[in-house]
């Protein structure tokens, strides 16, 4: 039993990682497997620690990002923020979309907090295509620890390089865009004099 604590903890600490840190379900397989643990109670604990790592990980950004960011840019990562947590039905269905394909959720995270978008709104989203696509890949762990050389090779391929580079690029938008600009105006400007 204790063992399944140790899922919950290890998926919660992994999750707090500021920016791209090692996914969580790899923490989940890892268990899974070194001690022939009940799947669906191992996607549990692993999703629920997940989540809350998420959660508090958007909580502690925004503290980070006012000791880096320009005044400037809070205001307009807020006002983004506004914008994107008016119509909660499509900020649902972005963030269910977007946990439900192979990426990173840091940036996820990291544009909800610096946009100063509660993580309680995108957290049962997040949670339902989290279990699903973590229950994909608990499930492929079996497969992967028999093929761990081929396993390796595929950390190191081009679908894992723009994965990354995806994720990095979904934040540079996020932090460069003048989004008051773009949503007001409806004219594309970059500002790159974001920083304090």
């Amino acid at each position: 039993m204790l063992v399944y604590f140790f899922v919950f903890l290890f998926s919660l600490l992994v999750d707090l990682i500021p920016f791209i840190g090692p996914p969580a379900w790899t923490v989940m397989v890892f268990l899974y497997l070194k001690y022939d643990l009940n799947i669906w109670v191992v996607l549990v604990c692993g999703v629920v620690g997940s989540a809350i790592g998420r959660y508090l990980f958007a909580l502690y950004i925004p503290y980070i990002s006012s000791k880096v960011l320009n005044a400037r840019k809070e205001t307009d990562l807020h006002y983004l923020g506004d914008k994107l947590s008016g119509n909660k039905w499509r900020t649902q269905a972005f963030v269910l979309f977007y946990t439900l394909i192979p990426v990173p959720s840091s940036p996820l995270f990291t544009v909800a907090g610096l946009a100063k978008i509660h993580p309680i709104r995108i957290i049962p989203a997040f949670f339902a295509g989290k279990f699903i696509s973590d229950a994909i890949m608990v499930n492929a762990g079996k497969y992967a620890a028999v093929n761990i050389d081929n396993i390796l090779k595929g950390f190191f391929s081009i679908k894992a390089l723009m994965a990354s580079i995806g994720g990095v690029s979904l934040l540079f938008f996020i932090l460069f865009i003048d989004w008051r600009i773009l949503l007001q105006h409806k004219r594309f400007k970059l500002n790159f004099s974001i920083w304090k």
